[in-house]
């Protein structure tokens, strides 16, 4: 692959640490026809982005495998969602971000925001957040849930329910009208309900793709959130749908 762009080379280096677990820079700057400075730098971004650990020489995969192969699933409409949702945070506001995903990608787009405090049970969400130094991070502690880089269990529970925020910021595997809102991880499903209930306005940030798919733990009832963020491929009957289920639906 000589040459090759940016975000190009990230594929590939995510696909060989998925499918080897380690790779070396001096090899890899040979297949992509770039030099070792180049490889190195791409390397520090993508661990300051929790998804690769640097080695002597090379990288390793961390414990985010399910977590890669899912963020690069619908990656356009999940930037733009996270986006907006950012674009819903004020100057000293104090939120709540579950983790996932879409919604670990919120920090990206707080570069300009200034006294946000953030309580978040995601890894990913740190690991974006960490650079930042006008966001005050809390992380939750608890049990580390590996394919979701998630903590969990009573800890982290005990830890949100501590707190009161404006915002909360929540993922689901699959909503629909009928069902709400669905995970297939049940201690997952208990961090969202902890964070619900200490939030004034709980969103729902989800892909299109997530609509009209439920998994197998339900957590609230559309009707409990106070938005959904989602993206413009959603169809118009699911549109009209959801308008009648919540207060605000945003296309992004």
């Amino acid at each position: 692959m000589p040459s090759a762009d940016r975000k190009e080379r990230e594929a590939y280096i995510l696909d060989v640490l998925t499918r080897d677990g380690t790779l070396s820079v001096t090899h890899l700057a040979r297949e992509l026809g770039v030099s070792d400075v180049t490889i190195r730098g791409q390397l520090r971004d993508l661990e300051a982005r929790g998804l690769l650990s640097r080695t002597h020489g090379g990288a390793q995969s961390t414990s985010v495998q399910n977590v890669l192969e899912r963020q690069r699933e619908h990656e356009d409409e999940k930037e733009r969602i996270a986006k907006a949702a950012a674009g819903l945070i004020q100057d000293g506001d104090r939120v709540m971000i579950e983790a996932g995903t879409t919604t670990s990608r919120i920090i990206r787009h707080l570069a300009s925001h200034r006294g946000v405090q953030i309580v978040t049970n995601s890894t990913l969400v740190f690991a974006h957040a960490r650079h930042n130094t006008a966001l005050a991070v809390i992380l939750t502690g608890g049990v580390f849930h590996r394919p979701s880089e998630s903590l969990v269990g009573p800890v982290a529970l005990r830890a949100i329910r501590d707190f009161h925020v404006r915002l909360a910021f929540i993922g689901t595997d699959g909503f629909t009208p009928r069902r709400g809102l669905t995970t297939q991880f049940g201690e997952g499903a208990e961090i969202i309900t902890a964070m619900h209930a200490q939030t004034d306005a709980t969103w729902l940030l989800a892909d299109s793709s997530k609509y009209g798919q439920a998994g197998f733990v339900r957590v609230l009832d559309l009707g409990e959130v106070s938005g959904i963020v989602t993206d413009t491929g959603l169809g118009e009957d699911a549109r009209r749908t959801l308008r009648e289920a919540v207060p605000e639906l945003l296309l992004a």
